[in-house]
């Protein structure tokens, strides 16, 4: 599957479940809507901003919140007030949890699993952005992985590590070693912010980014 059908949100269907993207906020951040196609339960990533069109774009019907690492602009003005109308179950690394003031109900380590109706996502560890972010990896059995990748890996580059040589190092390492070292090509990344990408598109640009050191 190359692209989105329809316009706004952009939407994927796949065999076990529907992918839907929005970004709101001046910061055009990404949000994401998994949906289980058996049971109709529902799994947001970053309730970042804009809670009513979030609201809206979930049906104010949701089970799950993960967001993917502390920084503000991923929760601060959304998420609160989703989790408040719908019940969700919120989720977060652990290491990053204390600086979200929405209280986290489930602590992400490497390797968990969260499973929301039929679905699974791993959660995969990626630290250096934020202490505890956390990539999700929804290995479709009928077709090709979709990683989710909060702001640990974009198109053209990992995360910004602020000019800290050795959180540029971590990061690096566990994406190359966590990511790019066992997925495939035709693996889809779903960014933070901005466009998505492959890991197949990114591979040949992992020497550069390790030279340049961003």
């Amino acid at each position: 599957m190359t692209g989105y059908s329809g316009v706004a949100p952009g939407f994927r269907e796949l065999s076990a479940l529907t992918i839907s993207k929005i970004s709101v906020g001046p910061g055009d951040n990404n949000c994401y809507l998994l949906r289980c196609r058996s049971t109709g339960k529902q799994l947001m990533i970053d309730a970042a901003n804009e809670p009513e069109v979030l609201l809206d774009f979930c049906d104010r019907r949701l089970d799950a919140v993960v967001t993917t690492h502390q920084h503000w602009d991923h929760w601060e003005h959304a998420l609160a007030a989703v989790v408040d109308a719908t019940g969700a179950t919120t989720y977060t690394g652990e290491p990053d949890a204390p600086a979200i003031a929405v209280p986290t109900d489930i602590l992400l380590h490497d390797g968990d699993v969260i499973t929301c109706g039929a679905f699974e996502l791993r959660v995969i560890r990626l630290t250096g952005h934020t202490p505890g972010g956390v990539a999700l990896l929804f290995d479709d059995p009928d077709g090709h992985p979709h990683l989710f990748t909060g702001d640990s890996l974009f198109p053209g580059g990992v995360g910004n590590t602020f000019g800290d040589p050795d959180a540029f190092t971590t990061l690096f390492q566990d994406v190359e070693g966590k990511i790019f070292d066992k997925l495939p090509d035709d693996t889809w990344v779903y960014p933070g912010h901005g466009a998505d990408t492959t890991l197949g598109a990114e591979r040949p640009s992992l020497p550069e980014w390790r030279s340049r050191g961003w």
